[in-house]
């Protein structure tokens, strides 16, 4: 049997008892005036009453489940959200609009627009300090696409978007979207992101060398010399599980996805982020991905405005 055989992914009934699920463990909560009295609260019913319809006996108003996320008034029916999320949570490198348009059987504006409001159920809000006690965390910077009415040089790259990523060894991934390789840039972010006890990674860019003291330790491992890991007892010191992190990114962005305006790529960067975050290795299958991506909804409205507005 298919994963997606599962009722939630083609009944409108079982997607909106999923999605209740995991928003309202407790029983339904009233958005409008917070009411969580399960005896206040009925489910609407008729031949002409929507799936997943409630009323509060205490404000008067009905509601469903998808009010306060980034499901609220969109047309697009439960269960293809369902699918939506586990193609997107379960494609390594991500999965195009195009894709999806063909897929679920929806124009392709409507495609990217639910792309990225799962992108955006995807971003973490988890800003607890990465690493700790014992912990290794890889930090490097890369380069991708271009930055709008920036002229393009050969070589460097001051004509393209900079992130910088901060990835903890056996663990999350977190990257963000920068002006540029700067230190007043990169290292507020290292600070603010890594916990004090943490062994930092990294390669020999010059900014770096302000971790040493702030950090359990600083190591460096130099790319121009062709030195990509070096063994210092039980100790190894390199770059290349945040160089991982880049490569699928990379095969994601280009292979996949091949254009991201610079107003986007945060959201490409948290969809990246979650999935590795997420990874089988960690214990999480595409299932719990997907329910994990849903699950992210809650207080993320994100409305549609016609490209031209921005």
């Amino acid at each position: 049997m298919s994963v997606l055989s599962e009722p939630h992914f083609h009944n409108e009934e079982a997607a909106f008892e999923r999605l209740e699920a995991l928003v309202w463990p407790n029983g339904p909560v009233c958005p409008k005036c917070g009411n969580c009295e399960q005896t206040r609260i009925t489910r609407v019913t008729g031949a002409t009453a929507r799936a997943g319809l409630r009323r509060c006996l205490e404000c008067k108003k009905q509601f469903t489940v998808k009010v306060g996320t980034v499901f609220e008034s969109s047309h697009v029916p439960l269960h293809k959200w369902w699918q939506a999320a586990h193609l997107l949570a379960s494609s390594k490198k991500g999965i195009s609009s195009h894709q999806l348009h063909r897929t679920l059987q929806v124009t392709y504006k409507t495609a990217w627009f639910m792309a990225h409001r799962l992108r955006e159920a995807m971003r973490s809000t988890d800003f607890s300090p990465m690493g700790g006690d014992g912990k290794t965390v890889e930090a490097d910077e890369t380069y991708i696409g271009r930055l709008a009415g920036t002229e393009v040089r050969r070589g460097g790259g001051a004509h393209k978007n900079t992130v910088l990523t901060l990835v903890e060894r056996g663990g999350i991934a977190r990257s963000f979207h920068i002006d540029s390789a700067k230190v007043k840039t990169v290292m507020p972010i290292v600070r603010a992101n890594i916990a004090k006890e943490t062994a930092m990674m990294t390669d020999e860019w010059g900014g770096y060398r302000y971790l040493s003291g702030e950090f359990a330790s600083h190591d460096t491992v130099v790319h121009s010399k062709d030195e990509y890991v070096r063994y210092e007892g039980a100790k190894t010191v390199h770059t290349n599980t945040v160089e991982g992190f880049y490569s699928i990114f990379k095969r994601g962005m280009k292979g996949v996805y091949q254009h991201c305006a610079e107003h986007h790529l945060h959201r490409y960067l948290a969809e990246f982020d979650f999935r590795y975050s997420n990874r089988i290795a960690l214990g999480v299958d595409d299932a719990q991905r997907a329910a994990l991506t849903v699950s992210g909804i809650v207080g993320k409205r994100l409305k549609y405005r016609d490209s031209s507005s921005w």
